[in-house]
């Protein structure tokens, strides 16, 4: 929060006061989300809301009396803090369907937009995984227009337009790929992440880019003329597209195995930063549905969001102020790009279950998927061989209403 206050404070007096609200409701949320010793309650998350929405319309009310409503200051950077966390607190109490939940999620695809356009490679099925969520945040804003602010609700539309608009620009530049040339274009996507993902191994799998490097040469063996030709001998539609990405390919290859995943020195604190960030969404990517408390992303978002602006025009630079080289810029881009998709996973995986019911919910999954597997081997011969099951749901049912008791009375 201290990077993120050092910016021009608010002229307007007014202003001045709303900023002290706001900085009370995000150390109420600061404290919420660092107590560990009991689940988080919907009526404290719910209160804290309510609150911030009201300083929301007083702010807008004092911007429309000046004709500034897009004046920026301290005020506006700090309730992106309080609007991005308790957006995540929303999806820890399992309210994933109700507008404020939108808010971490746009920020989350915005940035991932970002890096992909910046990367310049993606797959169709990346665009169409994050244009089905986008439609589907569309419907919750719209389902919200009975029991939200208004002022919220034209925001979140706002931020939800900014991402249509980058994605509408990345569907555009594989308008050309003709659909025969499709499943080339995907599989050149996957083998170059999987360079990426070696590369960045903490130790190099020498032989494993090579046989990337191979398939690549296999990709290659089969043009013709330097096309690529579908089964009727025509050349398809989009050859710039998918010729352009093996050459990337082919060329990326070449510079990871030279470089043998060795990261330039004068990057390596902000590699290792990476590294760990990268290390434990991976951990919680396999263990989420026990130890993922979605709060917690908040932290790993703003570390990226930190190291993602520390660039300069785009490009990493040392304290000299000279620029990365190739290899530790695509790296560095590649771990940062890696650690927002696993954000975006997590969150879009975020069941809407309240936290003090998750570890029923947990267990009952876990109890159905049994019981699907006992079906596909067969069945059962006696009704009795189902009592243990059985147990298991009534004890879990009785569990999870004593935590909803208990829930009402805090």
């Amino acid at each position: 929060m201290t990077d993120t206050l050092a910016v021009q404070a608010p002229l307007d007096p007014r202003e001045q006061s709303i900023f002290d609200r706001i900085l009370g409701v995000w150390d109420s949320l600061s404290l919420l989300k660092q107590d560990r010793s009991t689940y988080i309650k919907s009526h404290d998350v719910l209160n804290l809301h309510e609150e911030l929405v009201e300083q929301v319309h007083l702010l807008n009310v004092i911007r429309e009396e000046q004709d500034k409503p897009l004046e920026l200051n301290r005020v506006d950077y700090i309730l992106d803090e309080c609007f991005q966390l308790i957006s995540l607190f929303f999806l820890t109490i399992g309210r994933n369907n109700e507008a404020p939940a939108v808010y971490s999620m746009t920020s989350t695809i915005k940035r991932l937009l970002d890096h992909l356009k910046e990367a310049a490679f993606y797959s169709p099925k990346d665009l169409e995984s994050i244009s089905q969520k986008l439609d589907s945040m569309e419907e919750i804003i719209k389902l919200g227009k009975a029991t939200q602010s208004p002022h919220l609700l034209k925001f979140l539309e706002n931020r939800l337009n900014r991402c249509r608009h980058i994605l509408a620009e990345l569907q555009s530049s594989l308008a050309d790929l003709s659909p025969q040339l499709i499943p080339v274009y995907e599989r050149l996507v996957s083998i170059l992440r999987s360079i990426s993902a070696a590369n960045t191994r903490q130790k190099f799998p020498t032989a494993e880019v090579q046989s990337f490097q191979d398939q690549l040469r296999e990709v290659q063996t089969t043009m013709v003329d330097g096309k690529f030709l579908a089964d009727d001998g025509t050349a398809p539609a989009g050859q710039h597209v998918a010729t352009e990405l093996l050459h990337r390919c082919l060329k990326w290859s070449e510079l990871v195995l030279a470089r043998q995943g060795k990261i330039d020195e004068r990057f390596k604190p902000t590699y290792d930063k990476l590294c760990e960030v990268l290390n434990q969404l991976e951990k919680l990517s396999i263990t989420q549905a026990w130890s993922l408390r979605e709060t917690d992303l908040y932290d790993y978002q703003r570390r990226l969001d930190k190291i993602d602006e520390s660039r300069i025009n785009g490009n990493f630079e040392d304290q000299s102020g000279v620029k990365a080289d190739l290899h530790t810029q695509r790296t560095l881009l590649y771990m940062i790009r890696r650690s927002y998709a696993y954000i975006y996973t997590l969150i879009i995986s975020s069941e809407p279950v309240s936290e003090a019911l998750l570890p029923v919910f947990n267990q009952l999954q876990t109890l159905r998927r049994c019981l699907m597997e006992v079906q596909r081997s067969g069945g059962v011969l006696s009704p009795r061989e189902l009592y243990p099951y059985s147990m298991k749901v009534m004890l879990n049912a009785c569990i999870g209403i004593q935590r909803r008791g208990a829930d009402r009375l805090s």
